[in-house]
């Protein structure tokens, strides 16, 4: 299993990469902004249980391909840096959506199970944590063990993060509603914030050796 200092770096990466704006946090806050806290928080736990469905997955597949080559993992490692940029490039083309989502007004209560599965779809299909997983976790693995365990561990971990997180989040921007609906723009500037942000995570990704 990873070491302690392996898994205190893990955590904060993970923190720091979990408040960079992309599809979940967007997500969750366009959530509190336009249905009720409970439904918004409901998402936060569908979207944390689409995330551990990509661990899961990544678990399966990863060992073999850290095991394969240093090649292998190396062009993977470019490769998602250089989607990482991409999306940083996409939130700041898409900075008004959230402020869209807002002047759309509050929608009617929904079902648990509605609300559950609203968030496990965003969860599953977000680009940003596949690539987390992908190649972020085989930098935080213990060489001389499976990978498969580890990952497994590590995702539950980011897994638990996030909820506390976009928990928080969604509590605040809930709470914050009518401080965002005097000055929609601000919702903007927030997303052109975390484009860059991201930008600037994928090329460090790309540079770390």
């Amino acid at each position: 299993m990873p070491s302690t200092t392996q898994w205190v770096t893990f955590l904060v990466a993970s923190l720091l990469f979990i408040q960079v704006p992309g599809p979940s946090l967007l997500f969750t806050l366009g959530r509190a902004l336009t249905v009720s806290l409970r439904d918004a928080l409901l998402s936060v736990v569908g979207n944390a249980l689409g995330l551990l469905a990509q661990v899961a997955l990544v678990a399966v597949g990863l060992g073999a391909v850290v095991a394969a080559s240093a090649s292998a993992y190396t062009v993977l490692k470019v490769a998602g840096a250089a989607y990482v940029v991409w999306l940083g490039v996409q939130a700041i083309r898409h900075r008004s959506d959230a402020r869209t989502a807002l002047l759309a007004g509050t929608k009617p209560p929904e079902r648990t199970g509605q609300a559950l599965r609203t968030g496990f779809v965003v969860g599953a299909s977000n680009p940003k944590t596949i690539v987390f997983f992908v190649a972020f976790l085989p930098q935080f693995l213990d060489d001389g063990a499976a990978a498969a365990p580890q990952v497994l561990a590590l995702g539950l971990a980011f897994g638990a993060l996030a909820v506390l997180s976009d928990g928080m989040w969604a509590t605040v921007a809930g709470s914050a509603r009518r401080w965002f609906a005097r000055k929609p723009q601000r919702l903007d500037a927030m997303g052109a914030a975390g484009g860059v942000m991201m930008i600037g995570l994928g090329a460090t990704l790309a540079a770390t050796e």
